[in-house]
């Protein structure tokens, strides 16, 4: 290890870093993309270099993520890739412990592409993700009326101006959405015939309320299939953004009930969505959940000050971290109404945890009973779990529209 640097990527190393990730993941990243180019952040990429050839990176993306009543600075972590060559000698756990110490943002998110790894950094599933595959000729949508001039398409040039403002808004009701910088909603809505895998272009279908305000949009693909028995299209949903039940509603209508199609595929869904209760049969709604967003608390008082909470609370935290020295030892986390401090304390702790366990249940999702209940949480003080616990949940489930 004594002849790998670990350093910053210097703003001409976009194509060695794609190199190496794209390597790592075993997938032809296919010519450089200047939009890609635009969006790289040399200044918050660590490369691990052997001489002179780039052998690991990670990367942290600048975005804001939606949390427990507030949305906030969060490291996107992505990128993370080692040469094969260079495997098994430590240069991932100089990378990423180095990033972790380094971000100026109190968390840290990602997407695990093998879950067995980031739990050894602190970082822990926080969020889960529902995939549907809806049977079309079983599920019975409620066929309710869509008012006429409720639903419409945008272009691509339109929905760059437009749905920004939504997904802000959405982002103010429930936790663990990513915002998107104009780049970022650039590339999302890129739509080039050499990624559609047979499918027709990206339709961009969106729903207005009584006053013409857009307050709801979906992107979805269409695939052509025929079978001996008849049409069997393929409605392919990528995101889906409503901000109230009506346009939640009508959206799903119109998609439920697509003309000579059989099946209907979604990923990305809230483990708490409602679309069973708009339809007659939701035995038809096949779905699997799976992990999403693992998050890593990189300053346990700022993580904690930053995000609100359902009830009072007034409770001492005994936390330890390997890796982050300043995050171990005792905080009083205090909460009245939306009055937040999280300070440190020598008063003896209520609960004993890890930073990992904070990172999970942090976007509200998962209880401090669940790991109480393996000793990964310790209570000290009779009724400190369950106050504490209750503060932390959230009434709604966080979900990511997105793999970044």
């Amino acid at each position: 290890m004594t002849d790998i640097e670990v350093r910053a990527a210097g703003a001409d190393e976009w194509g060695a870093v794609r190199a190496v990730f794209s390597g790592a993941m075993m997938f032809d990243p296919g010519p450089e993309d200047e939009l890609d180019r635009q969006l790289f952040e040399a200044e918050r990429t660590l490369v691990a270099t052997d001489g002179a050839e780039v052998v690991g990176t990670v990367m942290a993306l600048t975005r804001d993520l939606s949390v427990p009543g507030a949305v906030v600075d969060a490291a996107h972590v992505t990128g993370v890739g080692v040469r094969a060559t260079h495997r098994r000698r430590g240069v991932m756990s100089r990378l990423i412990g180095r990033q972790l110490r380094d971000v100026p943002e109190a968390i840290a998110l990602l997407w695990a592409s093998e879950s067995a790894i980031y739990g050894r950094f602190g970082y822990a599933a926080c969020a889960w993700s529902t995939d549907y595959e809806v049977d079309l000729h079983r599920v019975g949508p409620t066929n309710d009326r869509v008012r006429p001039d409720a639903l419409g398409v945008l272009t691509a040039d339109e929905a760059l101006k437009e749905l920004p403002s939504v997904l802000r808004r959405l982002q103010e009701q429930r936790p663990g959405v990513s915002g998107r910088s104009d780049l970022r909603w650039q590339k999302r809505l890129r739509d080039k015939p050499e990624h559609r895998n047979g499918s027709i272009a990206r339709q961009i279908l969106v729903h207005r309320d009584q006053d013409g305000a857009i307050d709801g949009y979906a992107l979805w693909r269409g695939k052509m299939n025929w079978l001996p028995v008849g049409p069997a299209n393929e409605v392919q949903l990528e995101e889906l953004v409503a901000l109230d039940a009506t346009a939640y509603r009508e959206l799903w209508q119109y998609l439920l009930t697509m003309d000579l199609s059989s099946k209907l595929t979604y990923g990305h869904a809230a483990l708490d969505e409602p679309l069973q209760q708009l339809v007659n049969t939701p035995t038809a709604l096949d779905r699997r959940i799976s992990e999403s967003l693992w998050l890593r608390v990189t300053d346990v008082s700022r993580a904690l000050q930053q995000r609100q909470y359902v009830v009072p609370v007034d409770v001492v935290l005994d936390v330890t971290d390997g890796l982050i020295e300043a995050n171990t030892g005792r905080f009083r986390l205090t909460v009245d109404g939306s009055s937040v401090t999280c300070q440190r304390t020598e008063d003896p702790a209520d609960l004993s945890l890890s930073v990992t366990e904070l990172g999970a249940i942090y976007l509200g999702e998962r209880s401090l009973a669940e790991f109480a209940a393996t000793g990964r949480v310790v209570e000290h003080t009779p009724g400190a779990l369950y106050r504490t616990a209750a503060a932390f949940r959230w009434p709604v489930s966080p979900v990511s529209l997105e793999i970044f």
